[in-house]
């Protein structure tokens, strides 16, 4: 078996803002593993705010590359890579090629019947101005999820909700409220239509929720990075997002999703941006969610090519074999 890696930097077209943080272009890794001749592609985007980086993906895909190629398990070396973006793409690659040398698809592979999803479209922190434009730009988008910090929220909800009455609205606070400012907001966000309330606090402050009552879903994503954090956390929220570059692949993510689904938890697949390769596994756990969030292409300039098909409204027809799978 042989294993590849590139860098992929592609500009997003407009920058995008979330709480402490801005992106201009994303900044991917893409893997590929050969065996007979036979080829299986994955991407990693990384996380952010644990400095998994682009650098770090390429220094761990490196230090994976002589183990593979003499013969280890790839799903399994991908297991114990420090970088989960990195485990990420060398984990999907991994599902990629079984399918392929296997001459099944991955619907196959999982026991699922596909279905196409309807992803929101994510509105950056801006002017109301600004935000209430982008709510319009997506006019052929039902669901909506709109990026908050703590500085006019309740204004940039109302007006997103002006500018598009019709929409399904999600909200995003990327850990940027406290306590006090999520009770004082969830009256008015209830009364604005607002479906569910995604990562209020800080990770690792949740606690602080325990006998909370809300009139809205809350979710939790930067606080559940994996299967065992959302063992421990997991009882504080109505809602886990699962992104595989927060848990290491596909793998990892169906553990978590079967594990969230028998607890009864409503499900939310998320994205860190990237390409239609990155989304392409994502959209098997997205088979789970209540919640879709897939929109990372949408993002970009240009997708990749052979990408996913977006439809008006927001739906997402499942990825070709030809893409991934």
């Amino acid at each position: 078996m042989k294993l590849s890696f590139e860098p992929v930097t592609l500009p997003l077209e407009h920058p995008f803002s979330i709480t402490g943080y801005t992106f201009l272009n994303l900044e991917a890794v893409w893997v590929t593993l050969e065996d007979s001749g036979v080829q299986g592609r994955g991407e990693g985007v990384g996380v952010y705010y644990l400095g998994d980086n682009q650098k770090l993906m390429l220094e761990e895909l490196a230090s994976a590359k002589t183990e593979v190629e003499a013969g280890a398990d790839p799903f399994e070396v991908a297991s114990r890579l420090t970088s989960k973006g990195a485990a990420n793409a060398l984990d999907c690659a991994a599902w990629d090629l079984r399918c392929k040398l296997e001459g099944k698809s991955i619907w196959e592979l999982v026991g699922l019947n596909p279905k196409s999803l309807h992803t929101v479209a994510t509105i950056g922190i801006g002017t109301d101005q600004f935000m209430a434009q982008r709510a319009l730009d997506f006019h052929d988008c039902h669901n909506l999820k709109i990026k908050l910090d703590s500085e006019r929220p309740l204004e940039r909800v109302r007006a997103i909700r002006d500018a598009r009455p019709d929409a399904v609205l999600v909200i995003d606070a990327n850990q940027a409220w406290t306590r006090e400012l999520l009770e004082e907001l969830i009256p008015e966000l209830a009364r604005l239509g607002v479906k569910m309330v995604e990562q209020p606090l800080k990770r690792g402050h949740d606690e602080e929720l325990d006998g909370f009552k809300s009139e809205i879903p809350i979710g939790v994503d930067e606080g559940c990075l994996n299967l065992s954090e959302y063992r421990l956390v997991g009882k504080n929220y109505d809602v886990v997002n699962i992104k595989l570059d927060k848990c290491g692949g596909l793998t990892p993510a169906l553990e978590i999703a079967k594990a969230a689904t028998s607890d009864g938890k409503r499900l939310m697949v998320g994205n860190m941006t990237g390409t239609s390769l990155s989304m392409a596994p994502a959209f098997v756990i997205g088979q789970y969610c209540e919640f879709v969030d897939i929109d990372g292409p949408l993002l970009l300039e240009k997708d990749i090519e052979g990408g996913l098909n977006y439809l008006p409204g927001g739906e997402v027809e499942p990825p070709k074999s030809a893409l991934w799978g």
